[in-house]
């Protein structure tokens, strides 16, 4: 078991950036697929983006290729979320999620989870 932290959430205009970040403590981090996931109110919790233990294999969902960058660093025990060209779709809470093996866009394949942290991007 893993616990996770994020942070780095907040309130930013259209087309600004935020980063977020999620702290691991636990068990030895590096063995971990490591997953965001977003969840906006009144709607199911979302896949985002996944990176698997070596940080060089990483999977997005369609809407924020090309303006989203998942990175991890396994010697700080921190996964990051580079979020890039925000719009209002973006507004959700935005969680970390970390399983063992093979990364997966499913959010019941994940073992552990943080608490989340509010984006809110307005117009």
């Amino acid at each position: 078991q893993v616990q996770l932290v994020e942070s780095g959430g907040g309130l930013v205009q259209a087309g600004g950036s935020l980063r977020l970040s999620c702290a691991a403590s636990g068990r030895a981090f590096s063995v971990y697929v490591m997953g965001w996931f977003r969840q906006a109110p009144g709607k199911e919790r979302e896949f985002v983006a996944h990176i698997d233990w070596t940080g060089s294999m990483r999977y997005y969902t369609d809407s924020v290729k090309g303006r989203f960058i998942i990175s991890r660093d396994n010697a700080k025990n921190t996964v990051y979320l580079q979020m890039n060209s925000l719009k209002p779709e973006d507004t959700a809470v935005y969680y970390c999620a970390a399983r063992r093996l093979r990364g997966s866009s499913r959010s019941s394949d994940y073992d552990d989870w943080g608490q989340g942290t509010q984006v809110t991007v307005s117009s």
